[in-house]
């Protein structure tokens, strides 16, 4: 089980490391230097494109002593990173206000868990049913969950909806879109001061054990909005 879990991460990374470049290359301006799909070296906090997108909330990524790797400046996995965040904004009078409804974050859920295909309809003002829907894009449902050639990974999951742990999933470097962001070559635990065990963890303890009433009623609207 394990071996298969393992192969399934490591299929999941070989592929959104090259996608996730296109999806870069894509943005205007273009990135520069420019990412190549098979080179991260021009990744991570090298890279202006995908600096400002694994750049904690806390810090203002056109601050230089951020871009200059200030030791004053950690990036641990205690601060969220710009990503999670829609339109990669975040409020500090309203820290969780956009929060995991990143754009990046939603392209790859839907890449890993939907279809590649589905990944593509993205730049909607707000996503809609057919866009979130585990059950991938609209033409495939009309096969009713009959699979002609081959299930998409929810399918063959048998996932029903979005769950706290798929999201997680997706949005952790063990999870793919911080390490197909990074500059790292290899998947590791502990990347310089960023542990993905820890991060991993702080993002299922907020999606699953929310510290109040209040909290607990956001988490429940995130849900309904993933799954919508």
């Amino acid at each position: 089980l394990n071996k298969g879990v393992d192969g399934a991460r490591v299929d999941d990374m070989t592929r959104l490391k090259v996608i996730v470049a296109s999806w870069l290359m894509q943005l205007t301006p273009s990135p520069s230097p420019i990412i190549h799909g098979q080179d991260k070296m021009g990744r991570g906090f090298n890279n202006d494109a995908t600096g400002q997108l694994l750049c904690p909330v806390d810090y203002d990524w056109s601050d230089l002593q951020i871009t200059d790797y200030h030791p004053d400046y950690r990036v641990t996995a205690y601060s969220w990173p710009a990503f999670l965040y829609k339109d990669e904004q975040y409020d500090p009078q309203n820290p969780t206000n956009g929060l995991f409804k990143g754009n990046f974050l939603l392209k790859t859920f839907k890449y890993i868990f939907t279809s590649p295909t589905s990944a593509k309809m993205e730049d909607q003002e707000e996503p809609s049913p057919d866009n979130i829907s585990t059950q991938g894009h609209p033409k495939q449902r009309r096969t009713a969950g009959k699979c002609h050639t081959h299930c998409n990974v929810a399918g063959l999951l048998n996932m029903r909806s979005v769950q706290p742990r798929s999201i997680t999933y997706t949005a952790v470097q063990l999870t793919q879109l911080r390490f197909a962001l990074s500059s790292t070559g290899s998947w590791r635990v502990i990347d310089d001061k960023f542990n993905v065990q820890e991060f991993y963890d702080n993002i299922v303890n907020f999606l699953e054990l929310p510290m109040t009433p209040d909290a607990s009623k956001e988490v429940d609207n995130l849900l309904l909005w993933w799954n919508q």
